[in-house]
């Protein structure tokens, strides 16, 4: 230890309130999870301390694969059984939404600024805007060759300008359409793609499924970042399902093991430099995971 340390100590020793602690700048970084298993495990919801500790858990009342944490600390979601539709609960389980979908299935949703639902209905295959009562205000055709409804859509997003941004699993696309239904914009040529988000800079983060990468493209559909399986091969990414943009600018990203259950990470966080801030994994307690969130973000 040099002279100018142990200056350094001494005087933070005097200038600490009694009690504070210093903590070191590479303390492990841990999130309050919430995350679906769906696969080999059962399906349901479960919530994780920062440790990695069950705190809660809850079953669906049918397959739920994709949900969003509301600002209220409440949970929306698709349920994709018979009926099918999007409910809304408590982080303790309480119905206090419930829209019944007459399509064959629902998974992807979004709770909108107006407080409206954002449906992604599959058979047919569209995007259903109902009130808080259920009562549906407006429904928007979404374009897919897909014709068996199980893989039409997945998650969608109202965009500022009213457009909406869909992800087309089956086929392996990302489309905008305006109202009417008219697509302005698409993006083909991915696997499974679960996801996909519009950002700020008008670029869009795309979840590429089992090509095992996250990309961003431009609107003139320019590759300009791509995080690909062999940047981190300790995670053993198998299926990009979920990802979330945090406030620390990172991005917190959903692996999902299905068939190669036992390996890698379920999670991971991810910063620009494609470097992995942190990690989560626990095989004994769950199969895999298709999306996860951090709380409080």
């Amino acid at each position: 230890m040099n002279h100018t340390t142990r200056i350094l100590i001494a005087f933070l020793a005097f200038a600490l309130p009694s009690g504070a602690k210093l903590f070191s700048a590479d303390a492990p970084i841990k999130h309050r999870l919430l995350l679906t298993e769906y696969g080999k495990g059962p399906n349901r919801f479960v919530e994780l301390d920062a440790d990695g500790k069950m705190v809660w858990e809850f079953k669906p009342p049918s397959t739920a694969v994709i949900f969003q944490t509301l600002p209220n600390g409440n949970i929306l979601f698709g349920y994709g059984g018979s009926p099918t539709g999007v409910r809304e609960i408590t982080s303790r389980g309480e119905t206090v939404f419930d829209y019944v979908s007459k399509s064959h299935q629902v998974f992807g949703c979004e709770r909108l600024a107006n407080g409206n639902t954002l449906v992604a209905e599959q058979g047919p295959c569209q995007a259903v805007e109902v009130d808080p009562k259920g009562v549906i205000v407006h429904v928007t055709a979404l374009t897919t060759n897909t014709t068996g409804f199980h893989l039409q859509v997945r998650n969608v997003h109202k965009l500022t300008n009213g457009n909406i941004l869909a992800a087309h699993e089956g086929e392996g696309a990302v489309r905008e359409v305006d109202a009417q239904g008219k697509v302005v914009w698409e993006y083909t040529g991915v696997t499974n793609t679960g996801d996909a988000q519009r950002l700020a800079n008008g670029n869009t983060l795309i979840c590429c499924g089992n090509q095992k990468r996250l990309i961003e493209v431009t609107p003139d559909k320019q590759i300009v970042w791509e995080f690909k399986a062999e940047d981190a091969p300790e995670l053993n990414i198998t299926w990009v399902s979920s990802v979330q943009q945090l406030k620390n600018g990172n991005l917190l990203v959903g692996n999902f093991i299905r068939g190669q259950e036992g390996k890698g990470a379920h999670a991971f966080e991810l910063n620009r430099e494609k470097k992995v801030i942190w990690s989560w994994s626990d095989h004994s307690f769950i199969k895999s995971l298709t999306t996860v969130r951090a709380l409080g973000e």
